[in-house]
């Protein structure tokens, strides 16, 4: 009784022991530090206002900042880096806080972001912005008071990734 009471519990820890090694871990978003950069344009995070994206690839240990959710979708778009090379990848959620400064703890998963295009709002680096939000009323509600449209992750990714600027903005947009 005691060498089968023995070996369920080994074969038991062994699976314990093989399954959590295959186990995938789930990455959580950060906040920028102070000295954060982003990934195209080289300059301080803190310099631009609006919403941020923040990418990790599996295997990394820190994330690529992007001043500018566009910029994010535009870098994922290009397929620089594939759905399965990536372990996270967030963006603010501007339902919370302002434009000049998005709340700590606002990141949500890109994929499951609302976002409007072609609105009036310029990004960190000029042009117009892809404003996520993790709430379609949020982001209707920002349509009416900055113009462009809402539009799913998919949608989002090929219009500010594949499109012109000029393209974007609503022809009553400036």
């Amino acid at each position: 009784m005691i060498v089968r009471t023995l070996a369920i519990a080994c074969l038991l820890f062994g699976l314990c022991a093989c399954s959590s090694g295959d186990a995938p871990t789930v990455a959580a978003p950060r906040e920028p530090k102070p000295d954060d950069v982003g990934f195209f344009c080289g300059m301080a995070l803190k310099e631009h206002s609006g919403p941020k994206g923040q990418l990790l690839p599996k295997g990394w240990k820190d994330p690529l900042w992007f001043s500018s959710v566009r910029d994010a979708l535009t870098y994922v778009e290009q397929e620089i880096v594939s759905d399965r090379e990536m372990a996270g990848f967030w963006v603010n959620d501007m339902g919370q806080g302002t434009w000049e400064k998005p709340v700590i703890g606002s990141w949500i998963e890109a994929k499951s972001a609302w976002y409007v295009v072609g609105g009036r709002k310029q990004s960190g680096m000029g042009g117009s912005e892809a404003v996520p939000f993790k709430d379609v009323t949020a982001a209707e509600k920002f349509v009416r008071d900055h113009g462009g449209r809402v539009a799913d992750y998919l949608t989002a990714r090929r219009a500010v990734g594949s499109t012109p600027d000029a393209d974007l903005v609503e022809e009553n947009g400036t």
